[in-house]
């Protein structure tokens, strides 16, 4: 049998060494955040300006953990809108180096300056004039002076207790990549849609889907018209199996919704014989076909709805169900 586990001390090793650990790498990002307000804006401008005027990908590349930063930013590049590619650097002096473009923007990661792997990638850049952003902590390294443009980093304390294990110095390289990446976002207007063209998989893409993809329409829709009886109205509830009936006048544009909670509230020995109009919730919310799955979930859960309906103008044409929901994956 499983013993339970308490919470952890305050005082324990282990959660005082995770407390220094975020602290010193939130006080990396503190000072990154002052170097950009102060100084490293301009050029760290003049980097989203170079990459957003290029005709062909970010090349991103960077040797060790650098490299693993690098991996991550040219995802997050790849995932907003911005064609990127890793190249990895020792592999670039043995042929990669084919995959560079004149049209490209390469940025170089390395907290040195002075990654010996990053030489011939260097001397392709300067040779076919490709642009050539560092990122480092040494504007005087090879790799800062070289660059045509230098994102200079500034020092901050490492979080192992030894100032060896890249661990502050990576995560304001992530932040600075982020940062690049979510500039260029917003410089080019990308939008959900387009983030969900590049993230159709998993509840992400799930959230990013719109209703009008899932909604039940035509003869699936329990609908019906004022002045019809609760009985009536109820055998059409049972038979859609949606737990709600919406009605509409006699053109068909939308006047209510009688859910389950309606039939509870006025439940009584009369209610068959009452018309749905007395038991119906008026102006009832409705969504659009273009309405983003991920915004249908929150309103039916912030609104504690079963389903909404989903409409154009007064015309209801369509039903999403919270199990539709669930079955799409937004939830």
């Amino acid at each position: 049998m499983a013993l339970a586990k308490s919470a952890p001390d305050s005082s324990d090793p282990a959660v005082q060494s995770a407390l220094r650990t975020l602290e010193t790498e939130r006080d990396g990002l503190t000072i990154l955040m002052d170097a950009i307000g102060n100084g490293l804006g301009h050029p760290f401008t003049a980097a989203v300006e170079t990459i957003a005027a290029a005709k062909g990908r970010v090349i991103v590349t960077g040797m060790g953990k650098s490299g693993h930063v690098g991996r991550k930013m040219t995802a997050t590049f790849a995932s907003t809108g911005t064609p990127a590619h890793y190249v990895h650097p020792a592999e670039a002096s043995h042929g990669d180096l084919g995959m560079i473009q004149t049209d490209d923007v390469i940025i170089a990661l390395s907290w040195s300056g002075e990654t010996a792997e990053l030489a011939d990638l260097i001397g392709y850049a300067k040779r076919f004039r490709v642009p050539l952003i560092a990122i480092t902590s040494n504007a005087a390294s090879t790799l800062g002076s070289q660059a045509n443009i230098c994102l200079a980093l500034p020092k901050a304390k490492e979080a192992c207790p030894n100032g060896l294990a890249p661990t502050t110095s990576t995560t304001m390289q992530l932040a600075l990549g982020d940062a690049l990446a979510v500039a260029l976002l917003e410089r080019r207007g990308f939008t959900a849609e387009h983030f969900r063209v590049f993230h159709p998989g998993g509840k992400l893409g799930a959230t990013l889907k719109h209703v009008g993809d899932i909604m039940h329409t035509g003869d699936r829709l329990p609908i019906v018209t004022v002045g019809t009886s609760m009985a009536d109205a109820l055998v059409v509830q049972s038979d859609k199996s949606f737990g709600c009936v919406i009605v509409v006048e006699t053109g068909g544009d939308l006047v209510g919704i009688v859910t389950d909670g309606d039939v509870r509230r006025h439940m009584s020995g009369d209610l068959l014989h009452r018309r749905v109009e007395e038991v119906m919730t008026a102006s009832p919310i409705t969504v659009t076909p273009d309405t983003l799955l991920g915004e249908a979930l929150e309103i039916i859960e912030s609104r504690k709805r079963g389903a909404l309906i989903v409409a154009e103008g007064r015309r209801p044409i369509g039903l999403v169900h919270v199990l539709d929901l669930l079955r799409a994956g937004a939830a």
